[in-house]
């Protein structure tokens, strides 16, 4: 049987979890899927509450999954695609976590089991979608993810979310990048739908979509 943290243990994990994820939130090295996954599972691992954990980590998923662009987390429900697979889920649960007090975690249970549920639920919400033409349920859904942006852009983004509002020259501080540069990656995020430019002149500066 796998030991979750003691209520001991629990404050200093959740900190060191919290750590982790602000720092790949800020700095990705992972796909944020495999960011989320990770949360999920080192979340249920800590175990902090006596009851609600799962319920509580499917919130921060969706509320995760949000945060990076998936908005189909808002129209359907991960609840429903654990509970029909709940014996693959407890199963993939407890061979990762079992792993964590070995040398060496085995992340891929976990993470096949995450990426699937993930798959299965987008499946679901697309056939319930009529299609376009009116022809019944088709593809015509598409996944709102983020694009995959270059590491300076990246920083961007994580810099206006860390801030709410973020100038030019605010970036050009924090960041220590060039300004004509930072100026274009702005307007790459803009683009793609990530930020929005409020202002004019000195006035300027960005904001995140939504």
């Amino acid at each position: 049987m796998f030991e979750t943290a003691t209520p001991f243990e629990t404050p200093e994990r959740i900190r060191e979890l919290l750590d982790w994820l602000r720092r790949e939130e800020e700095s990705p090295f992972f796909h944020p899927l495999l960011t989320i996954a990770v949360f999920n599972v080192a979340f249920l691992a800590i175990h902090p509450f006596q009851d609600g954990n799962g319920r509580l980590s499917r919130i921060l998923t969706n509320f995760l999954l949000l945060r990076a662009g998936y908005a189909h987390a808002s129209f359907s429900s991960l609840k429903s695609v654990i509970e029909h697979r709940k014996e693959a889920y407890y199963l993939a649960l407890r061979r990762t976590q079992i792993s964590f007090a070995k040398d060496k975690a085995d992340w891929e249970p976990w993470l096949l089991f995450f990426l699937r549920a993930m798959k299965e639920q987008i499946e679901r919400l697309r056939a319930r979608l009529p299609s376009v033409m009116g022809e019944g349920p088709g593809p015509v859904f598409q996944v709102t993810r983020r694009v995959e942006f270059s590491p300076l852009a990246e920083k961007l983004l994580a810099l206006a979310r860390a801030r709410g509002t973020l100038t030019v020259s605010e970036a050009a501080e924090e960041l220590g990048a060039n300004r004509n540069t930072l100026k274009g990656k702005f307007s790459e995020l803009v683009e793609a739908g990530q930020l929005r430019l409020c202002g004019k002149g000195r006035g300027a500066h960005y904001r995140l979509s939504g």
